[in-house]
């Protein structure tokens, strides 16, 4: 096993969701350069399904404003991210997320409000300078959901090999009407999801969260393996 193995290795245990950024500026060139290594994730009979709005400015801004506008009226309804209800396994996991996600902002369980403006600072990209919405043809089914995954595995291994910090948000989803209006998004397109690219804050306390993750023997079958 050579040296760029563990170099690979160590970049991808790095990797977190970074929830405040500095608002130090980010490359025009490197942004271009993550998104050139990401194009090359394998897709279902090379059909490349992704799209991307790479926002930064004014611009970003104006989505932004747009989407805390429509955040605060309340009237989009919700989306459903996850079956109803959640198997054990899944919620177990989900409820100790919010418990350490809302315990590292000090908002207790029962703040709703609290609880409402933290996520309504997905829409500002938490702070950080560039912020990304990604779009799919509707026509397309799961298996090109899956390819699409890897494509933004391959932006977020990316931007940390190069001292950048991402999170991926699935909050944009819900307001795809209010993107479509604010950027060019392809007809019969619909949002996937959006991402905040920058620098983290290392001293906010949310960006030091520490996630378990479940050991290997908890998913993985061996069979027909030499020991």
């Amino acid at each position: 096993m050579n040296s760029d193995t563990y170099i690979v290795d160590s970049v991808i245990r790095s990797r977190k969701a970074v929830r405040m950024f500095r608002p130090d500026a980010v490359s025009k060139q490197d942004v271009i350069d993550i998104l050139d290594v990401a194009r090359t994730a394998p897709s279902n009979g090379n059909t490349q399904p992704w799209r991307v709005h790479v926002l930064a400015g004014s611009v970003k801004q104006r989505l932004s404003d747009a989407l805390a506008r429509a955040h605060s009226d309340g009237t989009h309804p919700q989306l459903q991210y996850m079956p109803d209800p959640l198997p054990d396994s899944y919620r177990l996991r989900q409820e100790d997320f919010g418990s350490r996600y809302y315990g590292a902002l000090g908002i207790d369980k029962a703040d709703v409000d609290g609880r409402n403006r933290a996520t309504g600072r997905n829409f500002d990209f938490f702070g950080a300078p560039i912020g990304m919405i990604f779009t799919i043809d509707a026509r397309l089914r799961k298996y090109s959901w899956l390819d699409y995954g890897l494509f933004i595995q391959n932006i977020m291994i990316a931007a940390r090999s190069r001292g950048l910090d991402t999170c991926p948000q699935v909050s944009f989803a819900r307001y795809q009407e209010v993107i479509a209006q604010q950027l060019e998004v392809e007809a019969g397109h619909e949002v996937v999801c959006g991402m905040s690219l920058g620098y983290a804050d290392e001293e906010a306390v949310v960006n030091r969260l520490e996630l378990p993750r479940e050991p290997l023997v908890h998913f993985a079958r061996f069979a027909g393996l030499d020991a």
